[in-house]
């Protein structure tokens, strides 16, 4: 009988065993300049590919998978952001800008159907139900909204059992929503943790939507191993914020800040009118210690799974200071320092809480950020309600190698650009150099239908300044077609810029390509004075409410005479006794009144 109980332990080993495999955390701690943290959670789930199709599900959630399954995708990114990244204070984008999403929610996915209309029906199913799991308005996004490019994202997945002319990539964006905290709890509910365990417990609406900046990300790929292993689908949760470190150590009940004391202020005696009556307070932020349970409001409650492929725990939580700053662990884990001297690195213990604290610096630290290889912004140009103008601004830093990239612009159907006005020019130079456009892929809106695509690819010389621009018209709309808010304009969804690498090729996979979004635009268009419409609709009901009363009483009661009423004498007898009797009684006080 013992025998028996073998085969089922060795089952449970093995399942024991491959279970924490699966799974990887890890957080990424970076000090920014002027008193700023960039945080860095990352979630990374995998499962065989032959599981998943058979609706095995572990580590990566059922709710999402029958989703993927339903919807024949492939491969889908979803992005969910608020905020700027700040460049050229904050250096170069996290993941090289793979993670972000720009302003609101974005969402692109590659669909395997037969035809184009197979894969927008597939689309559309996919929208409506990602929209219910993260109570996002994902629903509205529709034909309109709806672009397909054709060079600026590649698959970051293999797909050698796959054709590529079955799949189809739809893009999507939507400015206008405001990303919040029941974004947030759908999101750590597809962690096996649940954001109770591991580093996902320090992850906090009040302390997420307070950033400065913040992205929340899920990449779900499949992943065909060069080695002939069994191939695996995997799915990447990245949340990335950029925190105030003096704001996010206010206490929640009592936020407001309030001055430094003047015994408390740290003057810069430097200054030529530094005196006991003057001060000039230096900046102490970026110098001051800090923890995570003072960051975040918590500490990491133990860990989750954190362990490699031979079972052994793996180091979740790094921080790149320089080694020489004092760094304090509240239980006191294995720590290990990297090569570099500015990064060391933690172990999270089973199930005690885990607290990380940053010494105070006697000096400034100067953390070494990378540069980004381009900067990029974006504005409307023009005045009036019938026309405008877009200008876009890239500029490449380096001063000795010229920069190649994809721009690529999704325009609402009531924007009409004229092509013929597009115009690249250096800011160096006083004429237009149309040479600078390489090559340019663009399909024009339909009012009402689908909205304008717009990809161009562009090479920068060394330490120039390219300006794109080009002229557009205003659409008028129907009254039903403006949102409640009219007069606040329309939301543009950003461009999104893709750096290629000198080797890469149009829509080819690219693991070295970097991406950048411009910030999203608001477009004032020919608005109608709604007052107008209301002033007639209450005009209109009050005659109409007043007609059919009168009327409805001329049909509905019936007039008689006074005398036609049943004991109406009879009560006209008992009105008149009554009356004699109360003046009678009157006429008896006063008597008497006036006898006293």
């Amino acid at each position: 009988m013992k025998w028996l109980h073998l085969p089922l332990l060795s089952l449970l080993f093995c399942w024991y065993a491959t279970c924490d495999q699966e799974y990887h955390e890890q957080l990424k701690l970076q000090p920014l300049p002027q008193g700023l943290l960039h945080a860095s959670f990352n979630f990374q789930s995998n499962a065989s590919l032959k599981s998943f199709n058979q609706q095995h599900f572990r580590h990566i959630p059922r709710s999402l998978g029958q989703i993927l399954q339903h919807a024949r995708t492939q491969e889908l990114h979803l992005r969910f952001s608020t905020g700027r990244w700040d460049a050229e204070s904050w250096g170069a984008r996290p993941w090289g800008g793979v993670k972000e999403g720009g302003t609101g929610v974005e969402l692109w996915a590659w669909i395997d159907a037969e035809t184009d209309e197979e894969a927008f029906s597939k689309w559309i199913i996919l929208n409506h139900a990602l929209s219910g799991l993260f109570c996002a308005s994902l629903n509205f996004i529709d034909s309109t909204r709806t672009t397909r490019p054709a060079r600026t994202f590649s698959p970051a997945g293999d797909y050698q059992a796959f054709s590529q002319s079955n799949l189809y990539l739809l893009h999507g964006a939507l400015p206008r929503e405001v990303v919040c905290t029941e974004n947030l709890t759908p999101f750590l509910k597809l962690l096996p943790c649940k954001g109770k365990a591991g580093i996902s417990s320090l992850l906090d609406g009040h302390k997420l939507f307070d950033a400065s900046w913040q992205s929340m990300a899920i990449d779900v790929r499949p992943v065909f191993p060069k080695d002939g292993s069994e191939s695996i689908i995997e799915m990447e949760q990245t949340v990335d914020m950029v925190l105030d470190i003096e704001r996010s150590k206010r206490p929640r009940g009592n936020p407001i800040p309030r001055p430094i004391p003047t015994e408390d202020l740290v003057c810069d005696t430097l200054k030529p009118y530094s005196s006991p009556d003057a001060c000039y307070p230096l900046d102490v932020t970026a110098t001051q210690s800090w923890s995570l349970s003072e960051i975040f409001g918590r500490s990491i409650k133990g860990s989750c799974l954190a362990t490699d492929s031979q079972g052994s725990p793996v180091e979740s939580v790094c921080i790149n200071v320089p080694n020489e700053q004092d760094v304090y662990s509240s239980t006191n884990p294995t720590n290990n320092k990297g090569s570099t001297g500015t990064s060391r690195c933690y172990l999270l213990p089973d199930s005690e809480p885990f607290d990380l604290t940053l010494g105070q610096s006697t000096s400034q630290p100067t953390p070494s950020l990378p540069p980004p290889p381009l900067y990029a912004s974006r504005s409307f140009t023009g005045h009036g309600q019938e026309k405008g103008g877009v200008q876009s601004l890239l500029t490449n830093p380096s001063a000795t190698t010229p920069i190649s990239f994809i721009y690529f612009e999704s325009l609402p159907w009531f924007m009409k650009p004229y092509i013929h006005t597009l115009k690249a020019q250096l800011l160096s130079s006083n004429s237009p150099n149309p040479d600078l456009i390489e090559s340019m892929y663009y399909r024009p809106a339909l009012d009402r239908e689908r909205g304008t695509q717009l990809e161009l690819r562009i090479t920068v010389p060394p330490a120039s300044t390219l300006r794109i621009t080009y002229d557009f018209d205003k659409a008028i709309l129907r009254y039903t077609e403006y949102p409640p808010d009219a007069n606040r304009g329309f939301d543009v969804a950003p461009a999104v810029v893709r750096i290629l690498s000198p080797t890469a090729e149009e829509g080819a996979k690219d693991s070295e390509a970097i991406y950048l979004r411009t910030t999203s635009l608001l477009l004032s268009l020919p608005t109608p004075d709604f007052s107008m419409p209301y002033n007639v609709i209450i005009l209109t009901s009050t005659v109409m409410a007043l007609a059919f009363g009168m009327i409805f009483n001329l049909m509905v009661r019936r007039f008689v005479g006074a005398d036609e009423v049943p004991g109406y004498e009879l009560g006209r007898v008992k009105a008149k006794i009554r009356g004699r009797i109360v003046m009678a009684r009157d006429r008896l006080l006063r008597r008497e009144k006036k006898s006293q």
